[in-house]
């Protein structure tokens, strides 16, 4: 993930090639400025997204960037694959450059994936105390009685990573259809948690992360920009603190 934080003189020394001792004068003359703003502290730190400029010259301008893409089935969740297309491959080449996947899917699942070049973000969608709630449409080959809900919400033990899944919910729909919310990702989660009944999935969709919602007009393949409200509402205020996650309840649903 490129998001990476640097004290400003060692910055100004890979990118003009000058030993630091060597740029003490130049930031003593206020001839650096970031974002705008002269800077004489050589310790100050940086980030991949700060405009760094020297005499008017930019040395580093580089803007965040955050990507809904519907991801289709057979499409690997991966930024390069010798066999398979990833969903990297969905976009043309001049829009790849930097970016990483914030979330996968498994290869036959589909729907919403997020690809982004700030990788403290994508961090923070994976923070288990942010619980973000993931919100899935799944169809199964066997009828769905109300014993799934119990087992959703209680958690499961997964004996092979020695652990029990965080509470999930579960919204029966239909007799093979169901809505599934879950705040983490463990490897095949949903189809092992399904599996616990013998019922196999036959497809998996996702439809949310957080309050993002897949954008409806986005046919399968298709990506877009992230809008400055859609990003604000991956993280529901009190963020950190709301407790979404394995309550059961139906109420944003």
């Amino acid at each position: 993930m490129p998001t990476r934080y640097h004290r400003l003189d060692r910055f100004l020394s890979q990118a003009l090639q000058v030993s630091r001792s060597g740029l003490r004068p130049v930031l003593a003359a206020g001839r650096v400025q970031v974002n705008g703003v002269p800077v004489r502290d050589r310790q100050q730190r940086i980030g991949p997204f700060d405009r760094v400029e020297l005499d008017g010259e930019l040395l580093q301008s580089e803007a965040p960037r955050y990507l809904m893409v519907n991801k289709p089935a057979g499409v690997v969740s991966a930024t390069s694959d010798d066999r398979h297309t990833t969903v990297m491959d969905l976009l043309p080449a001049s829009q790849r450059e930097g970016l990483h996947l914030a979330g996968r899917l498994d290869f036959n699942s589909t729907g919403l994936v997020l690809l982004t070049n700030d990788g403290a973000w994508s961090r923070q969608l994976s923070q288990p105390e942010n619980q973000v709630r993931k919100h899935y449409r799944v169809t199964v080959e066997q009828p769905l009685t109300e014993d799934y809900v119990a087992a959703f919400s209680e958690g499961m033990w997964f004996e092979f990573e020695g652990i029990k899944t965080r509470p999930a919910t579960i919204r029966i729909l239909g007799t093979y259809e169901a809505d599934v919310w879950l705040c983490e990702g463990r490897y095949h989660q949903i189809k092992r948690m399904f599996g616990r009944f013998d019922n196999k999935v036959l497809t998996l969709h996702r439809l949310a992360i957080g309050h993002l919602v897949m954008d409806d007009s986005l046919k399968p393949g298709e990506w877009r920009e992230l809008s400055s409200l859609e990003l604000s509402s991956i993280f529901p205020e009190g963020k950190g603190k709301h407790s979404l996650c394995g309550q059961g309840s139906n109420s944003d649903q």
